[in-house]
């Protein structure tokens, strides 16, 4: 773009002896802890429709609940922390998803298993801003690492969700949903720890001053275009990884006849390729552009998504690997991209982002569960096959990262 300002900046200190690697791998953990219990909610779904009798409509009632409490209130904290950092607002996340999972573990009614599901989705949206916000300042300026090593903590702990309640919850109930406790106890200690990082960095920040960086100065039409086809793309994203995290189970056993526990076990290799392809976007956008990552990682996905409803069980488990991996890459892309068309707001771009993800998932949980009572479930993956196709609209993203050597 001809009309953009560059404010150069100082010669930088090398990144990578600035990045606090120590400090992204707690915050990566955390991050696995966390989502690992979350995904339980998803993972013990065939148990809760035994147990309550639920219909598709109400299990994605239940997702529903939980990502619109992250959705909602994510960009908010995230606005309010722009202003006032909080940095012990971590484990006080941790703390509301520890609420939830004990209150899921011994729910003898519907409406407490929301009540739950939206006290694990509060936990989300205090934890994710200020997280997203601690490895952009310990990234050193690597920021598409950073974010690939955080949220590959928690696509990770997304996968192993189902893997545990295969082996823990399904066999022996419900209730040993409470174990799962211990981990977020031990995400509490850790965020503590880095509670008191952050909040060293805050006082040194005080001290000197903020550091000049490269901006780059957009005019407002093109950030609020690039916002709006960035949003675009998470949706068609996020919308397409639900009707898998959310149904991929009962699209399993409903076609190929599979137990649960056979279901939950495809579903931890799916969600653990999602959480392999998290990596990978990051760190390859900081070398090539962010704008060819994103590319690549929507629009690329789509002739394996169009041949998944096609599939044998076989090639069913092969593209579900494949396209987590493709489809995982572009997040860690699109959130740093947006955070440098916006300088300066770090937790309200990443709240934005982060709840809008969580809001498409709950919103396509609903819709996709409608859609299967009414339909089938073989359905909904043949029209969800198409979303990867608006990844075409990566062409309009303007060029604004410096590649690196």
């Amino acid at each position: 773009m001809t009309d953009r300002t560059d404010i150069p900046a100082p010669p930088p200190v090398s990144a990578a002896k600035r990045t606090a690697f120590s400090i992204l791998a707690a915050i990566s953990v955390s991050h696995l802890l966390n989502d690992m219990i979350q995904s339980l909610i998803l993972a013990i779904y065939p148990l809760l429709q035994n147990e309550f009798s639920l219909s598709f409509t109400q299990i994605g009632m239940i997702t529903l609940t939980y990502q619109i409490t992250a959705s909602l209130l994510q960009p908010l904290i995230g606005y309010y922390t722009d202003k006032h950092p909080q940095p012990y607002s971590l484990p006080i996340g941790m703390g509301f998803t520890l609420s939830g999972l004990l209150l899921l573990s011994v729910a003898q009614t519907f409406p407490l298993v929301l009540l739950a599901a939206a006290l694990v989705g509060t936990g989300s949206s205090v934890f994710h801003p200020e997280s997203s916000r601690v490895a952009r300042m310990a990234s050193g300026g690597r920021h598409g690492l950073a974010q690939s090593v955080f949220q590959v903590g928690g696509n990770f702990g997304s996968s192993l969700g189902p893997l545990l309640a295969a082996l823990i919850i399904a066999p022996y109930g419900k209730g040993n949903v409470a174990w799962f406790s211990l981990a977020a106890l031990l995400g509490i200690v850790v965020l503590l720890q880095i509670s008191k990082w952050y909040r060293q960095q805050q006082q040194i920040i005080k001290k000197r001053g903020p550091v000049p960086n490269n901006v780059t100065v957009l005019p407002r039409k093109t950030v609020a275009l690039s916002m709006g086809i960035l949003l675009v793309l998470v949706f068609s994203k996020y919308f397409y990884l639900t009707s898998l995290s959310s149904y991929y189970t009962f699209y399993l056993i409903h076609k190929f006849g599979v137990s649960i526990q056979n279901a939950q076990i495809h579903l931890f290799v799916f969600l653990f390729a999602v959480a392999a392809g998290t990596i990978i976007g990051g760190p390859i956008g900081d070398k090539i552009g962010r704008k060819y990552v994103i590319w690549a990682s929507i629009l690329g996905v789509a002739p394996f998504t169009l041949m998944l409803p096609h599939a044998n069980l076989m090639w069913t488990s092969i593209l579900s690997v494949i396209i987590g991996v493709i489809l995982a890459s572009a997040f860690s892309a699109i959130l740093v991209f947006a955070q440098e068309l916006i300088p300066g707001k770090v937790g309200m771009v990443s709240g934005l982002f982060f709840g809008l993800a969580f809001g498409m998932g709950g919103l396509g949980a609903a819709v996709l569960g409608y859609v299967a009572d009414r339909t089938s479930i073989e359905l909904v993956y043949q029209i969800c096959a198409f979303l990867p196709l608006l990844g075409i609209l990566t062409a309009f993203l303007p060029n604004l990262e410096q590649k690196q050597s």
